[in-house]
């Protein structure tokens, strides 16, 4: 073995989970995602998907999709900048920027390529990003390929939000990146004060909605709208990767700034375009979505159950505030082995490990779908509390 080989084997954390049989990764699903799917020859409760409005598996969705793969073809062989601009990507770029209520949006090929590409393309040498300690990877990545000086504050501390802004030189551009809805704890950004120390500060402010678009605000419009500040936050990210049904992702500003990142971001200039029929499924799930105000409430409704439910039953599980609920193991080993007692009573869930949280907040991670049923959560808080009683987590 080679060098890197003998060093990657040191730290091989996987290969350790894989020899006991309690790797949770990469598992087959047979068919589309909705409240069950098809797993090993089984029927298994879905409850580890971001589909929050459950339509991924929608005939109006899949159709339009098919749709746009006869007229289009299955791929644009080519970025936006050359031969990759389709009337489509522009008609759903159209409609997002109206959805979010900004001047213009850009749509890229994934979300990670929103964040990793959108960021360095806007921020200088001697210019400020100042992060949540908790930001997805893509904002960590993002911020990475910056030249910027790059300050982070604790999680949804505010006094801490301000002493970083402190530091930062009066005339310099300081660029606040926040997630509105944090992907494994499920909490919520303090919009209200950030936008106040924004303003305070004279900073500039991108929200990435990932979980808050289809699940916050009115019609789904994400926790800009939710909080009626979305006038006040500069840049609003979201991708189609969860409540809209598909793949890709977009950023919506002003004209001047999408302008800007229309011919700066490496990763929508150097990347082929999003797919004809990515593009036909996220724009039907969106209008979807609008049309149907109904699909919002029933989440909305099975969330609070499940919430109360799992509350209930003595599982410890923070401060969420969205259909994002962790049940915290505080235990590696723990959370990897009760992840798999849950899959064998036919309950899917993710389990949460570093990096993607601190090594003493391990949890595995229930998300719910606006097609949940009641029945479903009862079924699945009976089974996890069988799960946890079993490793004396309850």
């Amino acid at each position: 073995m080679g060098l890197l080989q003998d060093r990657l084997a040191k730290f091989d954390t996987p290969k350790q989970y894989m020899d006991r049989g309690l790797y949770p990764y990469f598992r087959e699903i047979e068919g589309k995602q909705g409240t069950e799917v098809d797993m090993g020859g089984k029927k298994v409760l879905m409850f580890g998907s971001n589909a929050y409005t459950g339509l991924t598996g929608d005939s109006r969705v899949i159709e339009a999709g098919v749709d746009a793969l006869r007229k289009y073809g299955s791929g644009c062989a080519g970025s936006r900048f050359l031969n990759g601009t389709l009337d489509l990507h522009v008609q759903l770029e159209k409609e997002l920027a109206e959805f979010v209520c900004k001047d213009e949006a850009l749509c890229f090929p994934t979300g990670f390529t929103v964040n990793s590409g959108v960021i360095p393309c806007l921020i200088g040498r001697n210019d400020y990003i100042i992060c949540d300690d908790r930001v997805h990877a893509s904002i960590v990545d993002g911020r990475r390929l910056s030249f910027s000086q790059q300050l982070k504050y604790k999680h949804n501390d505010m006094a801490d939000l301000e002493s970083q802004l402190q530091r930062c030189e009066p005339d310099a551009v300081k660029l606040i990146i926040i997630d509105s809805v944090f992907s494994m704890e499920g909490d919520l950004a303090n919009l209200p004060e950030i936008v106040r120390l924004k303003n305070k500060y004279d900073a500039t402010l991108l929200v990435d909605e990932a979980h808050g678009i289809g699940v916050f605000g009115k019609e789904g419009r994400g926790v800009c709208d939710h909080f009626d500040l979305t006038d006040q936050v500069d840049l609003i990210m979201g991708t189609f990767s969860k409540s809209l049904a598909s793949i890709g992702g977009f950023i919506a500003g002003d004209s001047s700034i999408i302008n800007w990142i229309r011919h700066n971001a490496r990763t929508y200039i150097f990347s082929a375009s999003i797919t004809p029929s990515s593009t036909a499924a996220a724009l039907e799930a969106l209008r979807i979505m609008k049309s149907e105000p109904e699909r919002l409430e029933r989440l909305w409704d099975v969330t609070n159950y499940a919430l109360k439910r799992f509350r209930e039953e003595g599982f410890e599980i923070g401060p969420t505030e969205s259909p994002i609920i962790p049940l915290y193991v505080r235990d590696m080993d723990k959370t990897f082995i009760v992840t798999k007692l849950a899959f064998d009573e036919g309950v899917f869930i993710n389990p949460v490990i570093p990096p993607a949280c601190a090594p003493q907040d391990t949890l595995v991670r229930v998300a719910l779908m606006a097609t949940h049923t009641k029945e479903q959560v009862d079924l699945a808080v009976e089974r996890l509390k069988k799960c946890f009683k079993q490793l004396d987590l309850l």
